[in-house]
């Protein structure tokens, strides 16, 4: 009788478990599935960025772009910005261009590509050496609350040369910025982040943004229903992949020109939406 009565148990636990592990599963792929391709750059033909995907962002030469930069961005460079072999490369040159010591590119998807809640994913490998400041971000398109930093930015990704193996996730709101020492982010430990490609990703929704690399998240911000102050990201907002040279971040260890050229290489870029 004692053995019929184990036997019993053993068979109700072992049917409870399946069971849920059944239930976990279903669970996991229904959230894996939750997100939409909707737009994207597998950058599969040589030559110049696509237009009709990317513009050449140069506004801010002139002055440093607020950050006391040293590059000049160009435009329809193929020696700053180029694709070959199924990847955009930004190169950072040391060489006088239009008052600046150093040239690159800058390239935004504003008007060609904006999104209110979406999933980024970008592969790519980063540049190494005091003074590179490579980046992939997001603005706001319309500016809805006003100038920076009241209408936002998102910082999926941002490297400085000087600490070659940590990447970094920030946002920036009215009363979270760098400017009064308020920002909010995170750093992630890369040690391979200028010499593998990683993946590096966004998630944005109407109550947080969580960021990842190869899958792992490691930053999150919510909302917290206090307003635009707090969270002005309810709006349609662009991406961005730069290069900078120097700056106030960048630059806070000098600029090693002996390392010249610098490369920012992009696999891929994909935007998700929920479905």
């Amino acid at each position: 009788m004692r053995t019929i009565f184990l036997y019993f148990i053993v068979v109700f636990l072992f049917t409870n478990c399946t069971n849920r592990k059944k239930e976990k599963t279903t669970d996991n792929s229904n959230k894996s599935t939750n997100w939409e391709l909707v737009w994207s750059d597998e950058f599969n033909t040589d030559g110049l960025p696509d237009t009709s995907k990317w513009n050449y962002a140069t506004r801010g030469n002139a002055y440093g772009w607020g950050n006391n930069e040293k590059q000049w961005y160009t435009v329809a460079d193929s020696d700053n910005c180029y694709i070959k072999d199924g990847k955009l490369t930004i190169t950072a040159l040391k060489e006088a261009t239009s008052g600046k010591d150093y040239s690159s590119a800058r390239l935004t998807t504003k008007g060609k590509g904006d999104w209110k809640y979406c999933k980024v994913e970008v592969k790519a490998k980063l540049p190494t050496g005091n003074g590179t400041w490579p980046a992939i971000w997001m603005l706001p398109s319309d500016k809805l609350y006003g100038n920076w930093p009241k209408s936002g930015e998102i910082d999926i990704m941002e490297h400085v040369g000087y600490d070659p193996d940590t990447v970094h996730s920030t946002v920036h709101t009215e009363l979270f910025n760098h400017v009064i020492g308020t920002q909010v982010g995170k750093p992630s430990y890369l040690p391979t982040a200028t010499t593998e490609f990683h993946t590096y990703s966004m998630e944005w929704d109407e109550n947080e943004i969580r960021s990842y690399v190869d899958g792992t998240e490691y930053f999150s911000f919510s909302n917290n229903g206090e307003g635009y102050g707090d969270w002005p990201f309810d709006q349609s907002f662009y991406l961005i992949f730069n290069l900078a040279i120097g700056g106030g971040w960048g630059g806070k260890h000098g600029i090693d020109d002996s390392l010249f050229p610098h490369n920012f290489e992009i696999d891929y870029v994909r935007i998700y939406q929920k479905k």
